[in-house]
């Protein structure tokens, strides 16, 4: 995509290459045009950049705006383009969900969930299993367990798989609910340290398929897991 640019405070050709020089720095930008005399930059990247981060690599005296385009609405179209997959995802996990229970004539919280889960387990072991390497190597960048034992990486995905089956079969509910309390519990340390420390990390949630950055999104994959098995507990105990 391309977009054009105001930048304010170049007086020269050294202004303007210094400009463009600090532009072409961020990642994910492919080419710049800047011109002192109309005060404006076009600017060509792989995906939306936040003007904020436009304005992190100039030099203070240089001040850039956008002309054509709303912030806002190219930033919720970047947002939905990077977490389709995801969303897509949770969409079609939800509506089999959602039409099991409307075929059952009588909706069942603690049905609905225990197939939710076992959509959940099961669609994302699945992308991780198709580059279990891959997989394994982003993990261990974020997780607290398989930084100290880099084999739980690997683990991890058939666990997921496990799961995955377990909630599908309806196996020992309460051991199955209280394995992924704690499983998850740990998982999302590791996820919260991370966004927290705004460390740019590639989320593992989908394997190595899917570029997906860590996020809150991740954040709520998890807790969604920990609330759901949590009330299962809850609901059999």
């Amino acid at each position: 995509m391309t977009h054009q640019y105001q930048i304010t405070g170049m007086t020269c050709s050294s202004c303007e290459a210094k400009v463009k020089s600090a532009l072409l720095t961020i990642e994910n930008v492919t080419s710049v045009e800047v011109s002192k005399d109309t005060n404006s930059a076009t600017i060509t990247m792989n995906k939306h950049i936040a003007l904020s981060n436009f304005q992190k690599a100039l030099d203070n005296k240089y001040q850039i705006s956008a002309v054509n385009h709303s912030e806002i609405e190219e930033q919720a179209k970047s947002w939905l383009e990077t977490y389709k997959p995801i969303l897509l995802i949770f969409f079609y996990i939800s509506l089999v969900t959602i039409l099991i229970q409307i075929k059952n004539q009588s909706f069942n919280l603690m049905e609905a969930m225990q197939h939710f889960m076992a959509g959940f387990f099961l669609v994302f072991s699945f992308f991780k299993l198709l580059n279990l390497k891959g997989f394994a190597e982003s993990y261990v960048m974020y997780d607290v367990v398989a930084r100290k034992i880099p084999i739980w990486a690997y683990l991890y995905a058939f666990t997921e798989l496990m799961l995955g089956i377990a909630f599908l079969t309806g196996f020992n509910p309460l051991t199955t609910n209280s394995v992924t309390f704690l499983v998850m519990s740990i998982s999302i340390i590791g996820v919260l340290q991370s966004v927290l420390n705004k460390k740019k990390i590639q989320c593992a949630c989908l394997g190595a398929i899917f570029n997906l950055p860590m996020s809150t999104v991740t954040i709520i994959e998890d807790a969604l897991m920990i609330i759901m098995s949590g009330l299962m507990i809850i609901h059999l105990i």
